[in-house]
Order: C-alpha cells, then structure tokens, then sequence
C-alpha cells in the first residue's frame, strides 16, 4: 500500500513560502550563518514552526538555494517575454547578485552539501549557463547582443564582478562594473 500523499493545507503553503522568502533577505543580509531562531524571528514565527516547514538547516539551505537556482533559470525566460534582450540580460544580472548574495549567508551550510553530494553543483552550473544561453541566443537574434560572447564568458564575468563588488554592501560598484560589463556585450555600432 503507498503512503497518502497531501496536498499542503493553503496557510501551510503560505507559510513556507515566507519563511522562505525571509530566509533568502536574511541570508543575503549576513556576513555569517544566521542561526534558525534569528531566521523565525525575523519572519515573526516560533522556532518550532520553522522546524516544521525545515527541520535542518541543511533542508532550509537546500530550499532556498533550489528557489534561487529556479527564479534565476525561469527569470531568463519570464525577463524575455517581457524585456528586449540586452535589457533583460541586465536585470538577470541582478538576480545572479541576489544568488551570490544569498550564498554569503549560508557558504558554510552550502559547501558541506557540495561536497557530501547532496547538492549538484555541476547540475546548477548547467542550468545557469543555459539561461545565460537562452538571453545571449535571443539577443544574437535580435541584434542587440553580440553574437560571440559564451555563457561560460558572462558568468565568469559575473563571478569576478561580485567577488569584487559582493552585493548588498558594493550595490553602486556592482551595477557600475555590470552596466560596463553590457556595454562590452553589445555588438560595436
């Protein structure tokens, strides 16, 4: 006989999605590991409510940077309907920020997950360098992104840009080096 499986009550859902949405701005805020009670309190829950939606750290990790992974491979395709190609190139640059931001605050808790094989690290690489892909092929055929660039080129761009300028405290430094970073994007007039 197969387990029963439920459909999450409405506020049960609500309140995961909160917790996680306050796990990311906290994450991204920290210089280190917040601990799960400051994580609660900021998004106004008992401890024990946290544990129900995440009983580990490690689950409440790989949540939030499973979330992030998708906002950033649907961001590219939601940012193009919407948005001619260089300009939602820039904007999904920002979400990259976020991500790495967001990584800050949980590296320690990541790393150990990496290396034990409970995240694929190698998975999540594929799956950005295809939304970058998808952005660079879109603007190669409207002609406002040039048509030579990789995705291996912009993330390894993107990469120097926030090791240099981390996001929140260089926010004006990196939107500087990213706008830079677009103008060399762009097919010479």
């Amino acid at each position: 006989m197969e387990p029963e499986t439920r459909t999450p009550r409405a506020d049960a859902t609500r309140n995961r999605d909160q917790l996680l949405a306050v796990a990311t701005r906290v994450f991204m805020a920290a210089d280190t590991e917040p601990s799960m009670r400051a994580i609660a309190r900021e998004a106004g829950v008992g401890i024990a409510t946290l544990y129900r939606h995440f009983p580990t750290r490690e689950s409440l990790v790989d949540a939030v940077y499973r979330d992030q992974v998708v906002r950033l491979t649907a961001g590219a395709r939601d940012l193009l309907a919407e948005l001619p190609p260089a300009a939602a190139m820039r904007r999904w640059m920002d979400l990259f920020g976020d991500w790495i931001a967001t990584k800050n605050g949980m590296l320690d808790t990541l790393l150990s997950m990496v290396q034990a094989g409970e995240i694929a690290h190698a998975q999540t690489r594929t799956e950005l360098l295809t939304a970058i892909t998808t952005i660079l092929d879109a603007g190669g055929g409207a002609g406002d992104l040039r048509p030579d660039v990789t995705a291996e080129d912009v993330a390894a761009a993107l990469v120097g840009i926030f090791t240099v300028a981390p996001r929140p405290t260089r926010e004006a430094g990196a939107a500087r080096l990213l706008n830079l970073l677009m103008d060399g994007l762009r097919p010479p007039r």
